[in-house]
């Protein structure tokens, strides 16, 4: 569905940028920048990113109209170039900063490289037309044709420390150029915007733009450079996550022993007690088979008690059967009650009588 839509966007745009004759679409493509630029409301929205592709269309068109109309020429003067053709001198410049304005992670380096891309081509065309003193950012000639500039390497020594100085310097007189342009350029624009200026007030207005666009780039590459060196480092701890190297499987351990020397455990032993042979639970079964164990913690009942118990259980049934008015139990204890009465106690012991 997401993409469905950007298609559709992408088709009306078109079809917007294609009605539009080149100055409208050069100043429909920069105030969208601006208006981009200045706006509080999250850079991320999808309002927000449907506006930038739109100004990015736009800007686009504009620099194909620009190239086949051959308006600038390496062979020419900046005073030969006509006032109204210098605005878009700014094509690159403001594709660039709009390409910026992007925010798909997912294709972030492929955003700044094609950001770097533009304002290098601006600065390039800059340099040519001399229109400002300063020093062109390297880019790799082997891979000038993939649009993908080097990155500088850091450099540790005493030299290293004098190129910082000097590009601490730079940006300093760089950002000091930049408000005496800006400063400049709020008062001209005040006579653009109100159309009472002439030939030679728009040839300069345009002119403080250029000139601060070139500051603008150059803080632009310099960012850029150091945001590409972090992106390719992910990218390459992202690939690397993806694919584990293949480890060799180890070697299973060797048990060792605790002595000086293993010919010392061959005649001595290991030098601590003898190793188990067998688990606890067998080592119980054995013993409980053997009857060498108690029954689980129970002591065994001496005979003694055994036929005291016996005796006791007895004297409980002749209570209970006299108790229930049993005539058995009841005659025999009256036998018994007479019997007493008509023998003496010891009747009938024989014993030790001579």
């Amino acid at each position: 569905m997401a993409e469905c839509e950007n298609n559709d966007v992408r088709q009306q745009t078109q079809s917007d940028a294609e009605a539009l004759n080149l100055a409208e679409l050069l100043d429909r493509g920069w105030k969208i920048f601006e208006d981009v630029d200045r706006t509080n409301e999250p850079l991320g929205s999808t309002s927000i990113q449907v506006r930038v592709k739109r100004g990015i269309s736009m800007l686009e068109e504009a620099s194909r109209m620009a190239a086949q109309l051959d308006l600038f020429s390496r062979n020419e003067e900046l005073e030969e170039t006509a006032t109204a053709d210098l605005k878009y001198l700014l094509l690159p410049a403001l594709l660039g900063a709009l390409t910026m304005k992007q925010t798909s992670r997912d294709k972030r380096l492929e955003i700044v490289q094609t950001a770097r891309a533009y304002f290098m081509d601006y600065l390039r065309r800059c340099k040519e037309y001399n229109i400002s003193q300063f020093e062109l950012p390297q880019s790799c000639p082997e891979e000038a044709a993939e649009n993908t500039h080097c990155v500088a390497k850091p450099v540790h020594g005493p030299s290293d420390l004098v190129a910082m100085a000097a590009q601490r310097q730079a940006k300093i007189e760089r950002y000091r150029q930049k408000k005496q342009l800006e400063g400049r350029l709020s008062e001209v624009r005040k006579l653009v915007d109100s159309g009472e200026a002439d030939d030679e007030v728009s040839r300069d207005f345009y002119l403080l733009n250029i000139r601060r666009w070139i500051t603008v780039c150059l803080e632009e590459v310099e960012s850029i450079d150091q945001e590409l060196e972090i992106l390719k480092k992910m990218d390459v701890l992202k690939k690397g996550a993806a694919e584990p190297p293949a480890q060799p499987a180890r070697p299973p351990m060797k048990p060792f022993i605790l002595t000086k020397d293993s010919m010392q455990a061959k005649v001595f032993g290991a030098g601590y007690p003898s190793l188990a042979t067998m688990s606890v639970d067998d080592w119980y079964e054995q013993h409980r088979k053997r009857g060498g164990l108690p029954d689980q913690g129970i002591p065994r009942r001496v005979a003694g008690e055994e036929d005291s118990d016996l005796k006791e259980r007895e004297e409980e049934e002749k209570e209970k059967k006299a108790e229930n008015d049993d005539e058995e139990s009841l005659l025999k204890a009256r036998n018994w009650d007479d019997w007493k009465e008509t023998h003496q106690r010891g009747y009938g012991n024989r014993h030790n009588m001579g």
